[in-house]
């Protein structure tokens, strides 16, 4: 993980749901045209001509997982903030001494 990365995993989500809805919304075209790249590159691919994009579609279906993820943390936090639930402390559970 580079520098860039870890101060980005290190930083958390905003608790503004419109905040969180917005950058669902740009992540989610970012995701599609991540899709759609992913489609041109495999197209162009020629094996009998030697032509092979294997490491540009390799790392855009890294990026594509990474997008999903980042995707679903956000929803997830949305959830979370419409149903009440704080995430700083334990949950229900651990409270009355079970852990799950």
């Amino acid at each position: 993980m580079t520098q860039e990365n870890a101060s980005k995993s290190d930083k958390r989500l905003s608790d503004d749901i419109p905040t969180l809805e917005a950058e669902v919304v740009t992540l989610t075209k970012e995701l599609e045209d991540t899709v759609v790249a992913i489609r041109t590159f495999m197209e162009a691919e020629d094996p009998r001509n030697g032509i092979y994009h294997h490491e540009e579609i390799f790392r855009l279906q890294q990026d594509k997982l990474r997008l999903d993820v980042e995707i679903k943390f956000r929803t997830n936090k949305i959830n979370r903030i419409n149903l009440g639930i704080d995430e700083t402390g334990p949950s229900e559970g651990v409270k009355n001494g079970f852990l799950f």
